[in-house]
């Protein structure tokens, strides 16, 4: 038995909480306190589709079902726009503070306390916004020489701190693990998920981005397993195969498998497009993602 048939027998057995840390409920009693899976759709602020102008755009968000707004960088770009999202019921869910050039694990310490100050301030911004999410990538290839236990340690010395000033920030600092074409550090959900646990803080999480989990995860529900209570976002798009990267529905890769394993953990939170759009008529190609996604989203029965 190979490791997707081997997290589809156990999650199906109701025996996963035994071999994933308890991701899974381990009594019918425990799974009665689950909390309801809900598909909740953001994207990128100025990202999937054409619009006129801001009006417009939230009015077409509106219209096709999102909830929330992603936000690039540390969204210190269109704080401006606050009351502007609040007055349309848009929830600022994430920023994507991406890995500030690899600063907090450079191989050069005088580095270090720079990333973590400009982690800090997006931190803060997610307070402004009320976002939940802050995204971190520790280090994209190329941006330090240090080797992987090096990394950890360095994380592991740093984030609970960092933690602490999330969980005053009501926010999550959220690991994304990534293909190893763009990072050999933090490929699969389970490392992110482990970090966070070490950490031992309310403050940190792990994100699970179907795409990178095309390369790195023998099975989409395996990986949302055993993310757990760890899991604080999901980012959609399709596989690496041309066009890569583009809308979930615009390829073959299917979403039930993971969508099985978000409803076995109870997951309420965002489910973010990062990704392109392929075709010219980009809106209709999103609706009809939304609709493949909430078709896959049904399927995924559990």
């Amino acid at each position: 038995m190979n490791r997707r048939d081997f997290f589809l027998s156990t999650a199906a057995a109701g025996v996963g909480a035994a071999v994933l840390g308890n991701a899974l409920p381990a009594t019918a009693e425990s799974l009665d306190k689950t909390p309801e899976a809900k598909l909740r759709l953001a994207c990128y602020w100025g990202g999937l589709f054409p619009a006129e102008n801001d009006q417009d755009r939230i009015q077409k968000m509106l219209d096709m079902g999102f909830e929330g707004i992603e936000l690039s960088g540390d969204g210190g770009g269109v704080k401006d726009k606050k009351q502007l999202f609040e007055d349309a019921g848009l929830e600022v869910c994430s920023l994507c503070f991406g890995s500030c050039g690899g600063a907090i694990v450079s191989e050069d310490p005088s580095k270090r306390q720079g990333g973590i100050d400009a982690l800090k301030r997006a931190l803060e911004n997610a307070h402004y916004f009320g976002a939940k999410c802050v995204v971190y990538v520790p280090a994209f290839n190329g941006q330090t020489k240090l080797e992987h236990l090096e990394i950890r340690k360095i994380l592991l010395d740093t984030l609970p701190a960092l933690g602490e000033f999330a969980v005053q920030c009501n926010t999550h600092i959220t690991l994304e693990p990534l293909n190893r074409g763009e990072a050999w550090f933090l490929r699969q959900v389970a490392d992110g998920a482990q970090i966070a646990r070490e950490c031992n803080s309310e403050g940190i999480g792990v994100l699970g981005d179907f795409y990178h989990m095309t390369t790195e995860e023998p099975s989409d529900m395996g990986a949302f397993l055993s993310g757990g209570k760890y899991l604080k976002h999901v980012h959609l798009g399709n596989g690496p195969q041309p066009p890569r990267r583009t809308l979930p529905g615009q390829d073959d890769r299917p979403f039930v498998d993971g969508f099985r394993g978000l409803k076995y953990i109870g997951y309420n939170r965002f489910c973010s497009f990062e990704c392109g759009v392929a075709g010219d008529d980009k809106l209709a190609e999103v609706k009809k993602s939304i609709a493949f996604l909430r078709r896959e989203w049904d399927k995924a029965e559990v």
